[in-house]
């Protein structure tokens, strides 16, 4: 295996991989969760696993100050602030409101906004359409800002999603694969997608290992060419740290269960969320989590084929639960979502 650059133990690495049992006997395969949800308390998801790489970057330049964005009740952006803190870091978080205006923050402030507060993050806000167009160009800025106070800013990119952050789920691929032991490997390892860095590492992951196992990104916005275009990209720039070619049909991305789009869900969409809490007693958010997970169990019923490169239906599924507990409480009383 190649071997990686430093990196933090800000993650609880090794998080529990469990069985499904009742949806493996339903939908005939061998359905296994990564419980990426447990890789902390306060740093849950999966988005500390990038930060392992990318916080130990910013301590190694000396970094005073880390930028960084997301939406309003950005997971990202939370974990960043939170880690941020005790390493020394001051942390300023870029977020997207419905036009940009600071006074959409929510008030009192809940969820992910709520831990954002409490850590002391400096909360800029910003429009839909200039985090679309200009989210790089902003932060840029505020460096620029930074560094002419005397500070030593770095920036980190929405979701944690650069080669360097993909690196996380290249350790969580490898992970997987021992955890499983002497079963085979997984045929396909799926992962809610919202900005591509987690799809990337997984696949190139698998690719270092050398084993069959594709990985499937189901989008919770955008589409399926956007995504795509970014995980060719990150593995190429994943070359830099010696990392293989991604070999065709190493990833896939599923962009049928976006839904009304980013952070707003349907009634279909909740009453799977507390149907699947019910039943299997397991916790999904409905920015990512249950986007994907929905896009997943309705695939493994009506087109299980379509998760493979040969169009055979998958033997062993792993879904990795990357978290979003706390954005949950600021997102799922919201009737505004019900739309």
């Amino acid at each position: 295996m190649t071997p990686l650059p430093p990196s933090l133990p800000l993650a609880r690495a090794n998080t529990p991989l469990e069985r499904l049992d009742a949806l493996s006997a339903e939908l005939g395969v061998d359905l296994w969760v990564k419980r990426d949800d447990l890789t902390g308390s306060h740093l849950s998801g999966n988005k500390v696993r990038k930060l392992d790489f990318l916080l130990a970057d910013a301590v190694a330049q000396a970094a005073t100050h880390v930028i960084t964005c997301g939406g309003v009740q950005s997971n990202h952006a939370r974990a960043t602030a939170l880690a941020a803190r005790p390493l020394g870091l001051t942390p300023v978080l870029v977020l997207r409101t419905p036009t940009g205006s600071p006074d959409e923050l929510p008030s009192p402030p809940t969820g992910n906004v709520l831990l954002d507060r409490l850590v002391g993050a400096t909360i800029l806000t910003i429009s839909p359409d200039e985090y679309r167009s200009a989210r790089t160009e902003r932060m840029a800025f505020i460096a620029d800002a930074l560094r002419e106070q005397g500070h030593r800013p770095y920036i980190v990119p929405e979701g944690g999603s650069n080669a360097l952050g993909a690196l996380g789920y290249v350790a969580c691929a490898r992970e997987i694969h021992t955890q499983l032991g002497d079963l085979e490997p997984a045929d396909v390892v799926v992962a809610a997608t919202g900005s591509g860095g987690t799809l990337a590492g997984l696949a190139l992951g698998f690719e270092d290992l050398g084993v069959l196992t594709r990985a499937v990104g189901y989008a919770v916005c955008d589409d399926a060419a956007y995504f795509s275009a970014i995980v060719d990209r990150l593995a190429v720039e994943a070359k830099a740290y010696g990392l293989p070619p991604l070999s065709p049909g190493r990833y896939a991305v599923n962009d049928r269960f976006v839904g009304h789009g980013y952070a707003k869900s349907t009634p279909h969409e909740i009453a799977f969320l507390t149907d699947t809490l019910a039943r299997h007693g397991l916790a999904l958010d409905p920015v990512y989590t249950n986007k994907a997970f929905m896009g997943l169990v309705d695939t493994l019923r009506n087109a299980p084929g379509s998760l493979t490169v040969d169009g055979s239906s998958p033997r062993r599924v792993v879904f990795i639960h990357t978290g979003g507990i706390f954005g949950l409480f600021g997102h799922i009383f919201s009737s505004a979502e019900l739309v």
